[in-house]
């Protein structure tokens, strides 16, 4: 038998203090029955019942457990790539602290999230590179999180297609694994939705014909900001301070090609707990069964006999003076 609580210090101190207390009470009934010349045998059979009722409460708070039966475990788990944008638009401060400042701190919410899952971080701009592969190391991709910044990729226009089809060669490739033949692979985009790039619906038709499912996550406003470009703000050839805009609509479009779901930040809103929600309703694959063997807390055993002690302990009568 196996205990799913031991007996603390405190425990052992209120147990103690009852057991004194009780015992300073028979003791009190005996000395009164002797004074009276009366018999306290009567009362042994109800001492003896709850004496026995209380010892079964005590195991029964302990937890006991016996039985031992085999459970079968599964380990369910998801690949998850990541894709962010780090054209300079990102830089933006209509989502305060900054566009990509705020996408720092929530990927570490959504990296938080899917513990159990393999995560991996790519970045975009015109072009797109492995940041982090797949990993199980939740320390590194949060570490690979706090360096991100414009200045790590090219910046000569945005183009979705680049990170999709990295990341859905990194993911074929992920399948050909020992772990499992058919995983559940997610692309999570993060964006503030300006796309340049002309192969975006190829990529999205490769995407719907592999099976893997695609998040888009929108962060700006349609009000849209300046971009901080040193101690000024961008400005285009005619030499007027650029204004960058959300444009949600192709990130919108993008995943309803796909069958994904959209989700956005801006001023008022922000969807990461809805994403992180969505994500987690997509069944994750079987990475690894085994059997253990289980024994289940069989406490009502105990308390229900306490209980029909004490039920028994009222419907006894026992007097030792009769005035």
């Amino acid at each position: 038998m196996t205990w799913f609580k031991s007996i603390g210090t405190t425990e052992a101190i209120f147990i103690g203090l009852f057991i004194a207390a009780y015992f300073a009470y028979i003791f009190r009934l005996a000395t009164i029955a002797k004074r009276l010349q009366t018999s306290f045998r009567p009362l042994l059979l109800k001492v003896l019942i709850r004496t026995l009722a209380f010892a079964l409460i005590i195991f029964s708070l302990m937890g006991p457990s016996f039985g031992e039966t085999t459970k079968e475990v599964k380990s369910e788990g998801k690949d998850i790539y990541i894709a962010v944008d780090l054209s300079q638009s990102m830089n933006a401060e209509d989502v305060e602290p900054s566009r990509l400042s705020k996408i720092k701190y929530e990927l570490n919410n959504i990296v938080q999230a899917f513990s159990s899952d393999r995560i991996g971080l790519i970045i975009f701009s015109s072009e797109a590179f492995i940041q982090c592969p797949l990993t199980y190391d939740q320390s590194a991709i949060n570490l690979f999180i706090s360096t991100l910044k414009t200045d790590l990729v090219p910046n000569a226009g945005t183009d979705f297609s680049a990170p999709l089809n990295i990341a859905m060669e990194k993911l074929e490739l992920a399948a050909e694994g020992p772990i499992t033949q058919q995983k559940s692979k997610i692309i999570l985009m993060i964006s503030d939705g300006e796309d340049f790039g002309d192969e975006t619906d190829k990529a999205a038709k490769k995407v719907v014909n592999t099976g893997v499912k695609l998040f888009t996550l929108g962060v700006g406003t349609e009000k849209g900001a300046k971009i901080p470009e040193g101690r000024s703000f961008k400005r285009d050839r005619n030499g007027q301070e650029v204004i960058t805009k959300l444009n949600s609509e192709s990130l919108r479009k993008l995943a309803a090609d796909t069958g994904g779901n959209y989700f956005e930040i801006n001023e008022d809103q922000n969807d990461v707990k809805r994403l992180i929600r969505a994500i987690n309703e997509v069944e994750g694959e079987v990475r690894d069964t085994r059997q253990i063997d289980a024994s289940a807390n069989k406490f009502y055993y105990f308390l229900g006999a306490a209980i029909l002690l004490l039920i028994l302990d009222a419907l006894i009568r026992r007097k030792t003076l009769r005035l």
